[in-house]
């Protein structure tokens, strides 16, 4: 037997759709970047890029859980003394709510250039709406609670 390796050209990309309402922030983000980086596929390879393409869609209606809505500390400092900004979670979700869920997921990619272009993949949308119907996305069912 022979493990086959394959290459970027040989992958079938396609893409999905998942619906963010209700469900958990970590969980929902975990399962959208096993997507991204293709471990759902039996072709994967780990130094190609052979994941899918998702377009999430109501992030603005992601949980978190325990408390972490006022717990949960976002900073960002501009390299001047004193300009450490802090925003929780809450303050973050009303203003820019993609970012959150943008933020979980480029922590489990890979931090490299090829991470980086697996990122691009993600397409993420506060409302319900989104412009890829041309692309005829599959809806993905990341449920973590039976409905």
């Amino acid at each position: 037997m022979r493990t086959i390796s394959f290459r970027t050209e040989d992958v079938q990309q396609e893409w999905f759709v998942v619906d963010a309402k209700g469900q958990s922030l970590g969980r929902i983000a975990s399962r959208i970047a096993s997507v991204l980086r293709g471990k759902h596929k039996p072709t994967y390879t780990p130094h190609n890029d052979c994941g899918d393409f998702v377009v999430v869609v109501n992030c603005e209606q992601v949980e978190l859980t325990r408390g972490k809505m006022d717990k949960k500390v976002y900073r960002t400092h501009s390299g001047y003394m004193g300009h450490l900004k802090t925003f929780t979670a809450r303050s973050v979700l009303a203003r820019k709510p993609e970012f959150l869920l943008r933020e979980a997921i480029k922590g489990m990619l890979p931090h490299n250039p090829l991470g980086r272009q697996m990122f691009s993949k993600l397409k993420v949308y506060a409302g319900a709406e989104h412009p890829h119907a041309a692309q005829q996305p599959k809806q993905l069912d990341l449920s973590v609670r039976a409905k």
